[in-house]
């Protein structure tokens, strides 16, 4: 099949009519081989699909979006770049429930840092697409989702969001103004901090594994 994404699957191992998905995004540098290591772990009702972010840094490294410096090392998002993978995976979602037994009424996104920025960014962009997120490591960014976003309809989705507290690539402090701007759209939010850095902790783990099962 050729979909606009490269990926991974884990085939349900419990076999419904229609099977909810668990669509996993990778972080920046990184490749659908690092969140499909967790498969197995995950509920065997799901499929589990790894994506690969469109822009190849070579060595195996892809991206969702470039991130650049300044001279004075500031940091700084192609935003640009991360609006056309967020609908990239828009429509990736709508390819795959078109060709593989998928219920498109449950659908999960699990992002960890860069695929996490994502992962809000498509479900606030399209919430008729996406029920819950699980984003791991990562922050809002307003910037990259669509304009008028404010206005959907977000009574279907819920998100888990959690970081390490020593995280050196992301400040906690900018994970820390999540739950406010999501409890402002209605969205409800369970956030949860672990002390550790960038990645994701065993009890992490555990935990959005419980949140998915309720």
């Amino acid at each position: 099949m050729n979909l606009s994404l490269e990926y991974k699957i884990r085939e349900p191992k419990v076999i419904l009519d229609k099977n909810p998905l668990l669509l996993l995004l990778h972080g920046y540098g990184s490749n659908e081989e690092d969140l499909f290591s967790f498969a197995s772990e995950l509920p065997d009702n799901y499929h589990v699909i790894s994506a690969r972010a469109p822009y190849d840094l070579q060595y195996g490294s892809y991206a969702w979006y470039a991130i650049n410096f300044d001279a004075d090392q500031n940091k700084f998002s192609d935003n640009e770049q991360a609006k056309t993978s967020r609908d990239l995976i828009a429509n990736f979602i709508d390819e795959l429930t078109a060709n593989y037994p998928i219920d498109s009424n449950n659908i999960t996104l699990i992002g960890f840092s860069q695929g996490s920025i994502l992962s809000y960014a498509t479900a606030l962009s399209y919430p008729e697409k996406i029920q819950r997120v699980v984003a791991m490591s990562g922050y809002f960014n307003d910037e990259i989702i669509k304009d008028g976003y404010e206005k959907n309809d977000f009574k279907n989705l819920k998100i888990f969001a959690s970081h390490g507290t020593v995280d050196q690539v992301i400040p906690i402090d900018w994970a820390r103004k999540t739950p406010a701007i999501l409890e402002n759209l209605n969205i409800p939010v369970s956030y949860k901090e672990y002390p550790v850095g960038h990645g994701v902790a065993p009890q992490n783990f555990f935990d959005f594994k419980n949140w998915l099962a309720q």
